[in-house]
């Protein structure tokens, strides 16, 4: 039994070298990416040892004293840190719940543009916002939603207004719900593009037999579009809910205040502050860490979810 086992394990290695011989040249060409991932993704996860460590700027990371899980229990103890968890999930599930479906909704609706002038400038129109930066967003919407001199107030107080305006930037009730749709404003048009491309290798053939079978522009979206979609839409949602920990470091840090911080401040917000500002380094690697194992944990939870529901859709 073991010989057997030890020969098909030679077969694989001699099959695989094989391979690489044949079509070397490939080999070659994904080379700078492996180097590129080996530097720049695997080497630095050696950092990941200041979690478990009593880490200072003046010493080097092996000379630091090891504290095991002290720094994960005093972070558990930080009541900014559980508020901070706590904004990380409310705003990362705001976002998925609304900004996921958006590009597909957005994609299924340019999809039905049958003008293809039209077509390519409402495409290129929702994607442009991806281009634009956090902070030249956060301009545009104070010069929106400003009191005193936004377009908002102008408009408001042009109807007959008198009262003062609101500024929802500074707005605890309503930032939440102004950092989702800022979000889905300017992610929901580059996410088209997967779908689109999805779409577009659709067989006709299929558009065609439904409507020779009666079925009208909505059922062959719901019947034939979606359910072709099905895969893209599995796929990127696997990816998309490991990514929950990750609230958007960018869009946070651009738009938010001290006014707001109690309901805007998330994990990465605070790692930022907990390293940067205040030196406690080891804290805040066990933050970041923490908040990159619950993402692994959750795409192994999604993906074993996939497979049971589409087992072509898993990536695992």
């Amino acid at each position: 039994m073991k010989n057997a086992v030890t020969n098909k394990r030679k077969n694989k290695f001699y099959h695989l070298l094989h391979g690489i011989r044949r079509d070397y040249l490939l080999y070659l060409m994904i080379l700078p990416g492996i180097v590129y991932i080996i530097i720049f993704k695997y080497i630095p996860m050696y950092g990941i040892t200041i979690a478990f460590k009593d880490y200072k700027i003046t010493s080097g990371i092996s000379e630091a004293d090891w504290a095991g899980l002290d720094n994960f229990i005093d972070l558990f103890r930080r009541n900014a840190f559980q508020r901070a968890f706590y904004n990380n999930i409310i705003i990362s599930l705001s976002k998925l719940i609304f900004g996921f479906p958006s590009p597909i909704i957005l994609a299924l609706l340019i999809n039905e543009i049958r003008r293809s002038k039209l077509k390519k400038i409402v495409q290129t129109s929702v994607i442009l916002p991806n281009f634009i930066s956090w902070i030249v967003i956060y301009g545009l919407m104070t010069a929106i939603f400003s009191p005193n001199t936004g377009i908002m107030s102008s408009i408001a107080h042009f109807l007959g207004y008198e009262g003062t305006a609101v500024n929802l930037l500074t707005n605890k009730d309503t930032f939440r719900e102004l950092i989702t749709i800022s979000y889905i404003w300017q992610a929901a048009g580059i996410g088209t593009i997967v779908y689109l491309a999805s779409i577009s290798g659709i067989d006709s053939e299929q558009y065609e037999a439904a409507a020779l079978d009666g079925a009208g522009r909505w059922r062959q979206m719901w019947h034939i579009t979606l359910a072709n979609l099905k895969p893209t839409i599995i796929t990127l949602l696997i990816f998309r809910v490991g990514g929950i920990m990750n609230a958007g470091f960018d869009q946070i840090f651009a738009i938010s205040n001290d006014i707001v911080i109690a309901k805007a401040d998330i994990i990465s917000t605070y790692v930022y502050r907990l390293g940067l500002e205040q030196r406690k380094f080891s804290t805040a690697t066990a933050a970041g860490l923490l908040e990159s194992v619950i993402g692994l944990v959750l795409v192994l939870v999604m993906n074993k979810i996939a497979k049971t529901v589409d087992k072509d859709s898993a990536i695992i």
